[in-house]
């Protein structure tokens, strides 16, 4: 059998599409920018590890910044809207489904020793760059609708408690994810970051309808001694008191 025939122009021409170029460029300067932070990315790094050069960069990025901008709209944004955005479109049961995104965090070491890029710009370029804070903050916003939106969609087919705030719990849930990932980077242990799912995982839960009729105590409640098939809350003790009294009728005291 005859070996395939390379054509030469075809290659070049190949090496030479601008779209392709662009997009080498784009995920080697995200690498870089996860292992180096984007202040101390090398460009010539960069254009290394893309194989074009710095005439190339420029014709497609004005500066470092702007090639820094175009990270944060077309690799990581596309990569949290894969992870947290497009898997709450139409689900059955919005704490399934938050759920299953959280038990998929990455958990092994190289995961754990870089960290989220996504938090790492926002900790390193918002006080610094006006571009960064307002990019960045429009990747929070799509994270915290998704997991809101699904939120309001749960209590309106009734398996999300009433008296949890959709936008809130969302908020918290992106606290939760983002600050364990910083502190498993800290301590550059996985562990972390696993202990740190089954306590989200535990939180998500609560968010949920009771699946049975069991009374918690309020102590059971405060340490955390319910099985997951058990209803527990998330409430301080007087919202606690109030959401489990709200709507019983008052009984009147009778006189003798």
């Amino acid at each position: 059998m005859l070996a395939e025939r390379k054509n030469p122009k075809g290659r070049a021409a190949r090496l030479r599409d601008p779209e392709r170029t662009r997009e080498r460029l784009l995920h080697a300067a995200s690498r870089e920018i996860y292992r180096s932070g984007f202040q101390s990315a090398s460009l010539d790094t960069i254009l290394a590890a893309a194989r074009v050069t710095k005439g190339a960069l420029y014709h497609h990025f004005k500066n470092k910044e702007a090639l820094g901008y175009a990270v944060v709209e077309e690799v990581i944004f596309p990569n949290v809207r894969g992870q947290w955005v497009r898997p709450l479109q139409s689900v059955k049961n919005p704490i399934d489904a938050l759920i299953g995104i959280v038990q998929g965090i990455p958990v092994g070491p190289e995961d754990v020793c870089g960290g989220c890029q996504l938090n790492n710009l926002a900790q390193e370029m918002s006080p610094l760059d006006a571009g960064f804070r307002k990019r960045l903050e429009m990747v929070f916003d799509a994270w915290r609708e998704a997991a809101a939106s699904v939120l309001r969609e749960g209590q309106i087919r009734g398996s999300v408690r009433r008296e949890v705030e959709p936008t809130d719990a969302a908020g918290l849930l992106i606290a939760m994810v983002e600050g364990y990932s910083s502190l498993a980077k800290n301590a550059q242990d996985p562990k972390v970051i696993k202990a740190g799912i089954k306590n989200i995982v535990g939180w998500l839960r609560s968010l949920g309808q009771p699946s049975n009729g069991k009374r918690v105590s309020l102590h059971r409640l405060l340490t955390n001694e319910c099985d997951a098939g058990t209803y527990h809350s998330v409430c301080k003790p007087s919202e606690f008191a109030h959401s489990k009294l709200a709507g019983r009728p008052r009984r009147e005291r009778t006189r003798d």
